[in-house]
């Protein structure tokens, strides 16, 4: 894809986001909610030439004081605004281009710069942290749950983080319930039930999951995660006291479950190869 210089920049859900991480510094949530809106942005990846099938993608890098970057932008406005002339690019998710720099090593991210109240340096140091803190996943439930209750001394974070995380996984199942759960073995915790899960559907959950834990400052192991089905005992007892989540559902009828895009860059598992 090319991009063509014809229109301004225009605010962004990251420019928001930029702006209350640099209004409190020290505030942890604030920097946190930015990198979780970058990893779930669509980027638009200045390239040094097409990228064509399954061939390598050759991001341009560019050799600053601080380090080596490729640089992104958030819409192809902001792109086209930099390059100033027409630009191969590709358009590619935030949390996959992150995986992409984590993997090669020694490269950093440069958003849109020059061209947004948004520009930002992330050095390679922080694009690992990054890719980390996106490969988290929950544990999934292990044992015989005994009892369910309201959950209690939860991160205030977690709720609003699963509610707008969730819905970007519209048709994967038909809701999902929080709880405190105790087990079999005397082991008591939370638990997060998927009702309803498509199949081949529960990884993609799991990853949303963890994510939402991550940015909400919560350890992946503290929370379980389970797939039930909508009519199970465990599902009608849970419903009870839980705290429901839901999930959009599709308009028309569902795709077929989740499979790796063919896209170049558009499967987090098998981010784009630099050459």
């Amino acid at each position: 894809m090319t991009a063509e210089t014809d229109a301004a920049p225009t605010a962004t859900v990251l420019d928001l986001a930029h702006a209350m991480m640099e209004a409190a510094p020290e505030d942890a949530g604030a920097r946190m909610r930015f990198y979780e809106r970058l990893a779930d942005t669509e980027l638009f990846l200045l390239l040094v030439d097409e990228a064509e099938g399954d061939a390598p993608v050759r991001p341009q890098v560019f050799a600053l004081e601080e380090g080596r970057f490729v640089l992104a932008f958030d819409s192809e406005e902001r792109l086209a605004s930099f390059a100033d002339a027409p630009t191969p690019y590709a358009a590619i998710p935030g949390r996959v281009v992150v995986a992409m720099l984590a993997q090669a090593g020694e490269l950093g991210l440069g958003l849109n710069l020059a061209v947004a109240p948004s520009s930002f340096l992330m050095p390679a140091g922080a694009v690992s942290w990054l890719s980390d803190m996106l490969a988290a996943a929950p544990q999934a439930a292990a044992g015989l749950p005994r009892g369910f209750a309201r959950p209690t001394a939860l991160p205030p974070e977690l709720e609003p983080a699963l509610r707008a995380k969730l819905p970007q996984l519209a048709g994967f199942a038909e809701t999902a319930l929080l709880a405190a759960v105790s087990y079999a073995d005397d082991r008591r915790g939370h638990m997060l039930a998927f009702l309803g899960a498509r199949p081949g559907s529960e990884p993609a959950l799991a990853k949303a999951v963890g994510e939402a834990l991550a940015f909400s400052g919560i350890e992946a192991g503290e929370i379980d995660v389970a797939f039930l089905a909508p009519d199970s005992a465990a599902a009608r007892t849970m419903a009870g006291v839980a705290i429901a989540v839901e999930i959009p559902r599709l308009a028309a009828d569902p795709a077929p479950a989740p499979r790796a895009p063919a896209a170049p860059g558009m499967d987090p598992e098998r981010p784009p190869i630099l050459r």
